[in-house]
């Protein structure tokens, strides 16, 4: 089907769209046939996870007892008799069955990453509070070991490219945006439009009702808080005990996915310069912060220059070096900030011109960005935010709004607001959602949180006012439950899991 074609078969479906989250319900109430009754009342076939002998996941999964089924779902909710998808899904049951609460639906965040594994590493800092839970990991739709989704992309690195240092480095970025949209368009046009955070919600409530519950409980980080979100909107008391970390609120999401962050990575890269500064004996890459931050520009020139060489095999460019360093700044805790150290000292003697030989964990890094190795996980997460925010622009615009971001945000700037494929993506079929409800969760947020801002979970406290904000002040964290060792915060959270009684205010933790 032509763009033009499909942009019309959008907004012709877009209504019916809209809608489709509350057919089911309708359709009870006046008793006319559920026309998602196939879904909802399938049989959930549970099995062995382990998919054979190599499957690492699969036998961890096994040996805690947990078991796999796949979901069957309507690709087009518009048109649940056409054609279908299966959601992968994991679970851990419910050992204390005199308290058991339900389904705990777990999401990893991403977009678009794999969640099958949660219900090992979640049940952990649940303790003894995750008996009264089936814990329930997804892999979303298109992603992981749910119907996939690959454009063919011979690079993982396009969500967060950088715009270069000119202008004619941009007119590359422009280029390499338009192709990978093309290549996504002839290889799967016929269900992008259906690759979305709302029909991912829509997934969830199928999951829900195959499983024979009333309610889903709900534990999701970054992106899965947004899901979370929109589920509640689409679903209005389908949700039990609810638990958004890292809290990424709707207005805030958007397709450059750092956009609005910049000033917060900045900080994040000040404060990692300064700790480096204080260990300059064993990283070398500056006694005061200024000489660490003059070392990051060097490496970033030197890429501007020239490709950095890392090893035989690998060629680092000014598009794909700031992401190395964006990447590392997600986290505060002493070892997160020292594989960042390790890995900007090799990147410097690499922009001296010397010959480097990367360690496997960065070379499993470069050839995920660098190679069609992460050519999935990168046509996924396009794909959902593409389907989600695509807008279209122009492309003078973003250059634009790199060079007005590039003063104050030198190296996020030109990420943060460079151009995507979404540029060049079909308009999505349904708008984003807007919340107008109001939900009784629990968020989980740090003030210094770079990647979703704490401002996006004081705008969900404020459009939820049964929520309760749970604050850990002086932290530069994304995700906290269970990932950043604040005995405070794992406590508060169980302690809602357990009880399902949020605190009478808003709490705050220390960092």
């Amino acid at each position: 089907m032509s763009t033009s074609l499909r942009i019309k078969a959008f907004a012709a479906c877009a209504a019916v769209l809209a809608v489709a989250a509350t057919t089911t319900a309708t359709a009870t109430a006046s008793g006319d046939p559920d026309p998602f009754a196939r879904f909802h009342g399938q049989r959930v076939d549970w099995h062995a996870c382990a998919l054979g002998a190599d499957d690492e996941l699969g036998r961890k999964l096994d040996a805690a007892g947990a078991d796999c089924a796949d979901i069957t779902v309507p690709l087009d909710y518009a048109d649940p008799g056409g054609r279908t998808l299966t959601v992968a899904i994991s679970r851990l049951q419910a050992t204390d069955t005199a308290h058991r609460v339900g389904p705990l639906l777990l999401n990893d965040g991403g977009p678009a990453g794999p969640s099958l594994h949660m219900p090992l590493t979640k049940s952990e800092v649940m303790g003894e509070v995750a008996g009264r839970y089936d814990l329930i990991g997804m892999d979303p739709r298109f992603v992981g070991r749910s119907t996939p989704l690959d454009c063919g992309w011979d690079l993982g690195s396009a969500p967060l490219r950088s715009a270069g240092a000119d202008l004619a480095a941009y007119r590359e970025e422009v280029a390499v945006a338009r192709e990978l949209a093309g290549r996504c368009e002839r290889a799967h046009g016929d269900v992008l439009p259906y690759v979305t955070t709302r029909n991912t919600a829509r997934d969830m409530d199928v999951i829900r009702a195959a499983l024979g519950e009333d309610a889903l409980s709900y534990l999701g980080y970054s992106y899965g808080s947004y899901l979370g979100e929109v589920y509640t909107q689409l679903f209005p008391g389908r949700t039990d005990r609810m638990v958004l970390d890292g809290v990424n609120s709707p207005e805030r999401y958007n397709h450059t996915l750092l956009r609005g962050a910049e000033a917060a990575n900045e900080a994040a890269l000040r404060a990692w310069a300064s700790w480096a500064a204080a260990r300059h004996g064993t990283y070398g890459l500056g006694a005061t912060r200024a000489e660490v931050l003059a070392t990051v520009e060097h490496i970033l020139g030197a890429a501007e220059e020239e490709p950095l060489r890392i090893g035989e095999a690998y060629r680092l460019d000014e598009h794909v070096l700031p992401f190395f360093f964006i990447g590392g700044l997600g986290s505060d805790l002493d070892e997160r900030r020292a594989e960042l150290a390790g890995t900007v000292r090799l990147l410097a003697r690499a922009a001296d011109r010397e010959p480097v030989e990367p360690p496997e964990e960065l070379a499993g890094q470069l050839e995920f960005l660098l190679t069609g190795a992460g050519s999935a996980a990168a046509s996924q997460m396009t794909a959902i935010v593409c389907g989600d925010v695509a807008e279209r622009r122009g492309v003078g615009s973003y250059w634009r709004a790199v060079e007005e971001s590039r003063e104050r945000s030198p190296l996020v700037g030109p990420v943060a607001n460079n151009i995507t494929p979404c540029e060049f993506w079909d308009r999505p079929a349904e708008a984003p959602s807007v919340l107008d409800n109001d939900v009784p969760a629990l968020l989980v947020a740090a003030t210094g949180d770079p990647r979703t801002l704490y401002a996006g979970a004081e705008a969900v406290r404020a459009q939820w006012p049964s929520s309760r904000l749970l604050t850990v002040r002086g932290a530069r964290q994304h995700g906290l439950y269970g990932e950043y060792g604040n005995a405070c915060v794992d406590k508060r959270v169980n302690d809602y899991l357990r009880t399902g009684r949020l605190p009478a205010h808003d709490l705050s933790c220390e960092a």
